[in-house]
Parts: structure tokens; sequence; C-alpha cells
């Protein structure tokens, strides 16, 4: 077995200039467009897009590595967060690219004071950020999961963690 030091990750906001890239990022991390299409449909729906939320990791040659979006959804009628897409470009995968984009997202929304975020998505993979099952603070999604694979974060253990159904953005098609 041999030692991997992880390369150190510039974390950052998108800037208007990393759109294309962001869509690149996506594109060569998912085996469709579906992905960087719905980030696209998200930027353009203002009730969703949330800009500060959208963030990059860097690689040491500057060079786009990671992708992590945060985009408002609601859970019944309280505003939540949805974590979607994360990814990583294949030479960056398994590398801590993705982690580190994930947890900056996460610090910015805490710093907004965002209370609540949501994600689909591979359950051992997300435990390491805090995210449990949503089903143990009643919230449930419209469609089909495995109980699993629909997690919820508590950023602010303040604020009373909705129940209900999750609302999101018309991009999502669900």
């Amino acid at each position: 077995m041999t030692d991997r030091t992880e390369p150190r990750w510039t974390t950052r906001p998108e800037a208007p200039a990393d759109r294309d890239t962001v869509h690149g990022v996506n594109t060569a991390a998912f085996p469709t467009r579906d992905e960087a299409d719905l980030v696209d449909a998200l930027r353009a729906d203002p009730e969703a897009w949330l800009p500060e939320l959208s963030h990059v990791a860097e690689a040491s040659d500057g060079s786009l590595a990671a992708y992590a979006l945060l985009t408002r959804c609601r859970v019944g009628d309280a505003p939540a967060l949805a974590l979607a897409p994360v990814a990583a470009v294949p030479a960056y995968q398994r590398q801590g690219a993705g982690q580190a984009v994930v947890r900056a997202a996460l610090e910015a929304a805490r710093e907004r004071g965002e209370a609540l975020v949501l994600v689909l998505g591979h359950p051992e993979y997300y435990a390491r950020f805090g995210f449990r099952p949503a089903s143990r603070y009643g919230i449930r999604p419209g469609f089909e999961v495995p109980d699993e694979a629909m997690m919820a974060l508590v950023l602010d253990d303040s604020v009373p963690v909705p129940a209900g159904l999750i609302r999101y953005p018309a991009a999502f098609g669900v």
C-alpha cells in the first residue's frame, strides 16, 4: 500500500468566468450531460439560484478540479438547500477535491445563516459531512428512493427542523 499525500485544494465561489469550465467539470464527471444541463437550468431560476453557494475547487495548476452547488428548495413551506450536483474531474476523483468543495459550500451556507441542507446520494460518502437519513426528521421526497440515500444536514440546531415533503426547483424535474 502506498501513502498518497492529498494536494491542497483552493476553494472559492464560482466566478462568472468559470461558467463554461463548470459545465465541463460536470460533463466530465458524469456519464451524461444531465447534471451540467441541470446547473444551467438552475442558474436561470431566480428563486433557486444562490450564486454565493456555487463553489469550485482549484487544482495546484489553477484548473477547476471539482464543483458543488447548493440551491434553494423547500421542506413544506420552510426554506432549505439542495446539494446537487457534486462533481470532480475524473483525474482528480478520490483525491479530496470533491470533499473540499462540499465542505466549502456547506461552510458558505452556514455563514449565510442557512439551517438545513438535503442531498440524494451515497450514504457512505455524505455521512462524513454529518448528513443523516432525512426520514429521521420527518422529511421525505416526493418520489421513491432508498431511505438511506435521502439525507439531511442540520446546519443550525437553534432553528426547528421542518418536517414534510421536499419541494425541489422545477429544473430537477421531480
